[in-house]
C-alpha cells in the first residue's frame, strides 16, 4: 500500500484479485443501477453497476454494515471493481493515487474527476459516464463553483449535498468554531444554497436529483424537501427529487 500523498488525497481501490483493472470492455453497456448505501454527516457510500462494472463511491460504513447493506441489493464487496474515494479517509486495501481533475476507465465506466472546495487536502466529486448515462456525485463542498457546474452538466441523475439548514446550524449544539467552518466556502452546502443551484443551474437533462449528506443535528429531510420542491416549482424539467434519510439507504434507481 502507498502511502497518501499531500497532494493527491483521492485514491482508486482495487481487488488484489481483479485481473481487469482498467481494462474497457468491448459492446455497449451502460450504467444500470445507483442504489446510495449511505449518505450524511457519519459517512458516504454510493454504489454504481453498469453491466460488467462494479464501483463504489466512498465506504463511509463498517465492514461488516457495508457488507449487509450490499447483501440487501443482491451484492457483495468480493464483487466490487473499485472504490473510488472523495477525500482522505483510512482504507487498507490496494491504492491507485491520482490527481484531481484526472480521468480514467474502470472497466466499462469512464469516470470524470473534479476539484471541490471543501477542507480536505484535495477533495474531489465524480462524474461516470458509460452508454449514454451519466451519474454525478458531488457532496463535502461550502459552495458551488462555476467549474463544478460545468461538470454536472448533462447528467441522467446528479447525487448533491444539502447538509445543513442555517437557522437550525446557528442554534444547534456545535461549537461556534465548527459552525463557522460548515458555514465557510470549505465547508457544507446549506438547503438554501443546494436549492439555488437546482432553481438556477440544474441542467433540464436531468432526470433525478438526490439530496444526500444531511446533517442529524442541523436539518431535517422536509426541511430539505419543502426547499428543493420550491427551486423545482416552475422550472420547465422533469426532475424526480429525493431526499435521503440519514442512515438509511436509498432505493435503488434503474437506468
Amino acid at each position: 500500500m502507498r502511502k497518501k500523498s499531500r497532494t493527491a488525497s483521492h485514491w482508486r481501490f482495487t481487488q488484489e484479485t481483479n485481473s481487469r483493472r482498467i481494462v474497457l470492455f468491448p459492446g455497449v453497456q451502460s450504467i444500470r443501477r445507483v442504489s446510495i448505501l449511505a449518505s450524511s454527516s457519519s459517512g458516504n457510500c454510493t454504489f454504481l453497476a453498469s453491466g460488467r462494472t462494479r464501483l463504489l463511491i466512498d465506504a463511509g460504513l463498517s465492514r461488516r454494515e457495508l457488507e449487509k447493506r450490499l447483501t440487501a441489493i443482491g451484492e457483495s464487496a468480493s464483487q466490487l471493481d473499485a472504490i473510488l474515494v472523495t477525500h482522505e479517509q483510512t482504507y487498507q486495501p490496494r491504492l491507485e493515487i491520482f490527481q484531481a481533475g484526472d480521468s480514467f476507465v474502470v472497466g466499462d465506466i469512464e469516470i470524470d474527476s473534479f476539484t471541490v472546495p471543501h477542507d480536505a487536502i484535495d477533495p474531489v466529486g465524480y462524474c461516470c459516464r458509460s452508454g449514454g448515462v451519466k451519474v454525478s456525485l458531488v457532496t463535502d463542498l461550502g459552495y458551488v463553483p462555476e467549474s463544478v457546474k460545468f461538470h454536472v452538466r448533462g447528467s441522467d441523475m446528479l447525487v448533491l449535498e444539502s447538509n445543513h439548514d442555517i437557522e437550525m446550524l446557528k442554534v444547534g449544539p456545535y461549537p461556534w468554531s465548527v459552525k463557522q467552518r460548515v458555514m465557510s466556502r470549505r465547508g457544507h452546502l446549506s438547503n438554501e444554497i443546494a436549492s439555488r443551484f437546482i432553481r438556477d443551474d440544474l441542467d433540464t437533462r436531468t432526470s433525478t436529483i438526490v439530496l444526500g449528506h444531511l446533517s442529524a443535528h442541523n436539518n431535517h429531510p422536509e426541511l430539505v424537501r419543502m426547499s428543493a420542491l420550491e427551486a423545482l416549482n416552475g422550472r420547465a424539467v422533469f426532475t424526480s427529487l429525493h431526499v435521503m434519510e440519514p442512515g438509511t439507504p436509498s432505493q435503488m434507481f434503474k437506468f
